[in-house]
């Protein structure tokens, strides 16, 4: 690979530079470039105090903030902001986070298509292609490509579906580097942002819900690819013995043969950098499978699953943690996004982590140590009564492990907050999260450890079956302003849906954050109101950033719906968000910004012809248990499509067998992200394509489709 020369300071000025960098980053390792002001700004910019020119990582700074503390674009003038240009991307998943330095914008979408983009003109600079489809094989059933990017010394970090980390030119696009995380037949992928730290790269992956794997992160110089240490988050089999002291503790809170299951715990999202402590903390993943009987004999809690684990940022080595989910059975992961800050509580200084992960509890906790401060809820809970202060764990309701079969609580796998990460403002000193509040029933009746296994090559296998609904309630999210140091709201605005976006904090008083509908919106930090609404002709899920060129602010978003709001498609139909018809762009804002969109063609979902089509339930009722595991995560429960993947109602494929053969059994588009089945056997493709053949025909007759929306399904 190509290693472009490393551009230095001044001699003269480097020390003194570096000098205020590592006291506000806390320290970078290897060499350090300059950018184009002649000093190290993009290693300052990293810091949570920064000035904000610019956006170099997922959530701007080390501290995964997401806060912006420019203030030109303000709640005063919030109504003079405009559209000053868009770059329209080809199809592939949208919701991603981009970043900015020095005047230009980068952003992967699709699976980890790379793109830079010069903020002032708006014209793409250069692509970067990694083919990750072609190179993923069965690891492209799961995941939709990366959610995000990383930025060091001169190179764009992307990791790839297949598990490649790849450092960029900022300049050029080429390669400088390429590290394979792990191997080809690993059931592992990538969706998550690399983060950067101390001239290192750490990057997780995802696969607890399809396989038996062991979460795992590995660290590499961001320079060269070096691999440099690697910590894995739940034991392995004993007879193996254990990578460390952290493992063989861990082993311990395991019951029966574990390892035979995988374990879980992946880190498929969450990682944040403390350079006040120089540790790196990390919210890890679910149990494999979800059922905590099957997994773990019902026995023990199972370290380390859905917790927050910190580890020495230069070795690995395990220093703390703290377990959100003992024995964790719902699909209660910690990977939400984690923030840290400085608070004042009962009158003192506290270094904290806070996070709002799935099980709908605010969690404050000291990150010296990862003693719990508080937790509250900040959506309706019922599956616990509340989190005991003294031993950090959470004080279960009654039949909540679905002892008697079937148990219905809030909030839901889909979880009371997902990956769209919240923001922080030290401003208002509020955290501002994007609620969901949807009920869920888990039934595991006939399930045992005994009876219980893996569907082959990534399929989803929790377990235990599960439906998610409304439960009659009208409002299913929130905007929610979260005072963390009182542990209540400040204030709180129902969402019309929910799976809103990923939110930004700016020292303008301000709140940026899409909704499904299409609306991108500033409302004022304070109280709330909502001051600016624009309508982005597109489902806007993403995050948000801000930064400055030449003393000019700009937002910029993506739009678009993309990851894991495809499944659900029934909740979003009134919409019309189709995968092949739905804009997404690259949409940037300034002040007095003038440009306007198109408008966009209504959209109604049609079913394909099918004269040959004759009704077999008993068939059709089989291909379902198919699609649920292979299917219904990309192209949505009931075959209702929400614009991750193709709606196969409307597709014509499922109308011919030796068409549909060839794209689910051979591949033929696989370079378009459509996985191949090469498994399933005639009888199983039969079956599967009565069952969308059946979906398409309810669509023509219109029958039947309320009752699939007010419920979501997913088999074992």
């Amino acid at each position: 690979m190509r290693h472009p020369a490393i551009r230095r300071a001044p001699s003269a000025i480097f020390p003194a530079l570096l000098a205020i960098a590592l006291a506000s980053c806390g320290g970078p390792g290897g060499d350090i470039a300059t950018g184009s002001d002649g000093d190290a700004q993009w290693l300052a910019q990293l810091s949570d105090d920064s000035d904000g020119k610019d956006w170099p990582a997922f959530g701007r700074t080390y501290g995964e903030q997401h806060f912006s503390p420019l203030t030109e674009i303000n709640a005063d003038n919030v109504g003079e902001l405009g559209l000053v240009w868009a770059v329209d991307l080809p199809a592939g998943n949208p919701a991603t986070g981009p970043i900015a330095i020095d005047g230009t914008v980068y952003l992967a979408s699709g699976y980890s298509v790379v793109r830079a983009i010069d903020v002032e003109t708006g014209k793409v600079k250069w692509t970067y292609d990694p083919e990750a489809p072609q190179a993923s094989g069965v690891k492209l059933r799961q995941g939709w490509g990366s959610r995000g990017i990383a930025y060091w010394n001169q190179k764009v970090i992307t990791a790839t579906q297949d598990g490649r980390l790849i450092a960029l030119d900022e300049n050029t696009g080429e390669p400088v580097w390429t590290a394979q995380t792990f191997g080809k037949d690993e059931l592992r992928f990538i969706s998550g942002p690399p983060r950067v730290f101390d001239g290192k790269v750490i990057i997780g992956s995802g696969g607890s819900d399809s396989g038996p794997v062991r979460g795992l992160v590995m660290t590499y110089d961001a320079d060269t690819g070096e691999k440099l240490w690697e910590f894995y988050t739940v034991p392995g089999n004993p007879a193996d013995g254990f990578e460390n002291e952290a493992m063989e503790m861990a082993a311990e809170t395991w019951a029966g043969e574990w390892w035979k299951y995988g374990g879980g715990g992946s880190v498929w999202n969450a990682m944040t950098y403390d350079a006040a402590n120089d540790q790196i903390l990390l919210g890890t993943g679910n149990g494999a499978p979800w059922n905590h009987k099957i997994r773990s004999a019902g026995e023990g809690d199972n370290l380390f699953l859905c917790s927050i684990v910190a580890l020495d940022a230069k070795t690995g080595k395990y220093k703390w943690h703290y377990q959100i989910n003992p024995g964790e059975s719902w699909d209660f992961n910690a990977s939400m996004d984690m923030e840290l800050a400085d608070l004042v509580i009962d009158g003192k200084p506290r270094q904290v982590v806070m996070t709002a992960p799935k099980n709908g509890f605010y969690y404050v906790i000291d990150r010296t140590n990862g003693k719990l401060i508080s937790a509250e809820p900040f959506v309706e809970v019922t599956w616990a009564e509340g989190i005991d202060i003294e031993t950090g764990r959470p004080i279960e309701a009654k039949g909540v492990r679905y002892e008697g079969g079937t148990t219905t609580f809030r909030p839901t796998p889909l979880g009371a907050h997902s990956w769209m990460p919240m923001a922080y403002s030290p401003q208002t000193g509020l955290t501002y999260i994007p609620a969901i509040d949807l009920q869920v029933t888990f039934d595991d009746t006939g399930v045992t450890a005994e009876n219980f296994k893996w569907t082959p090559k990534m399929g989803l296998s929790p377990g235990v079956g599960y439906a998610i609904g409304d439960g009659g309630k009208k409002v299913t999210g929130w905007l929610i302003a979260w005072d963390p140091v009182k542990q209540e709201p400040r204030w709180k605005l129902p969402m019309d849906k929910h799976l809103n976006g990923g939110i930004m904090a700016t020292g303008g008083n301000l709140i940026f954050q899409g909704r499904p509908d299409g609306g991108f919106s500033a409302y004022n930090a304070t109280s709330g109101d909502r001051l600016w609404n624009f309508d982005a002709k597109a489902g806007v899920v993403a995050p948000p950033i801000s930064y400055s060129v030449n003393g000019r602010q700009y937002v910029t978003v993506i739009a678009g719906i993309g990851t894991s709001a495809g499944l659900f498609g029934p909740m979003f139909t009134e919409y019309g968000i189709d995968y092949h018809t739905q804009k997404r762009r690259v949409l940037t804002f300034a002040i007095g910004g003038k440009m306007t969109l198109p408008e966009n063609e209504p959209y109604k979902a049609v079913a394909f012809d099918d004269a040959d089509y004759k009704e077999d339930a008993a068939l059709a009722s089989k291909g379902e248990g198919t699609f649920n595991a292979r299917c219904a995560v990309c192209h949505g429960t009931g075959a209702i499509g929400g614009g991750t993947a193709p709606d196969l109602r409307t597709s014509a494929a499922a109308a011919d067998a030796e068409t549909f053969r060839a794209v689910v059994h051979d591949g033929i588009l696989v370079p378009n992200g459509m996985p191949q089945f090469e498994e399933l056997d005639d009888t199983s493709l039969k079956a599967l394509r009565q069952y969308i053949r059946s979906r398409a025909a309810s669509l023509r007759s219109g029958k039947n489709e309320n009752n699939v929306a007010s419920t979501m399904k997913a088999s074992d």
